[in-house]
């Protein structure tokens, strides 16, 4: 069965899932030759007794346009991650997390995919781009940064802090590094 690589984009009002909660969930699913099938987006109702993190709402109020989008029409995460699983699963292949971090991002979405489908059909692992890239370049990791990546490796898509847009962006992004990687 083929791979499906699943770029996906959270944004959050905290560092961790629980006492915060997970605002937006966006996305993309590509092939290896970089098509692009599918996306999944959705905003998020917040989790009963969490909160924001001061800091992380600091960084919200300099971001209003992000912040509105991500507030528009929230569904409770107990309809909208079992619907999240079952697309995932609907995909034509396994599908594989891809994230920029990838530490950030997966550990949200397996903690609502556990917490509220009772399954994650990524398992329990995830791709980091970064650290591809780190790979790549021959870079140590903390000087790997999208702004010293090659330019040839982005689309037009520029980062809003808008999880879905952010998603394929990405997806993008890791599709030319895997093109690269194969010639």
């Amino acid at each position: 069965m083929a791979e499906i690589y699943v770029s996906t984009d959270v944004e959050a009002d905290g560092p961790i899932p629980g006492p915060h909660s997970m605002l937006s969930l966006g996305s993309a699913a590509f092939r290896a030759d970089g098509a692009m099938l599918a996306t999944f987006s959705v905003n998020l109702e917040l989790l009963p007794g969490a909160e924001g993190f001061p800091e992380t709402m600091k960084w919200w109020g300099r971001h209003p346009e992000a912040w509105q989008a991500c507030r528009q029409d929230p569904h409770p995460p107990a309809e909208a991650i079992p619907r999240y699983a079952g697309w995932l699963e609907s995909l034509p292949g396994r599908p594989v997390f891809l994230g920029y971090p990838a530490a950030f991002d997966f550990m949200f979405v397996y903690w609502y995919l556990i917490r509220f489908a009772g399954r994650s059909p990524f398992g329990f692992s995830a791709l980091d781009i970064k650290t591809m890239a780190m790979t790549m370049l021959g870079r140590e990791f903390h000087h790997t940064s999208k702004k010293h990546m090659p330019r040839q490796w982005f689309g037009p898509t520029l980062h809003s802090h808008i999880a879905l847009q952010d998603a394929i962006e990405q997806g993008v992004l890791f599709c030319n590094m895997l093109a690269q990687c194969k010639r």
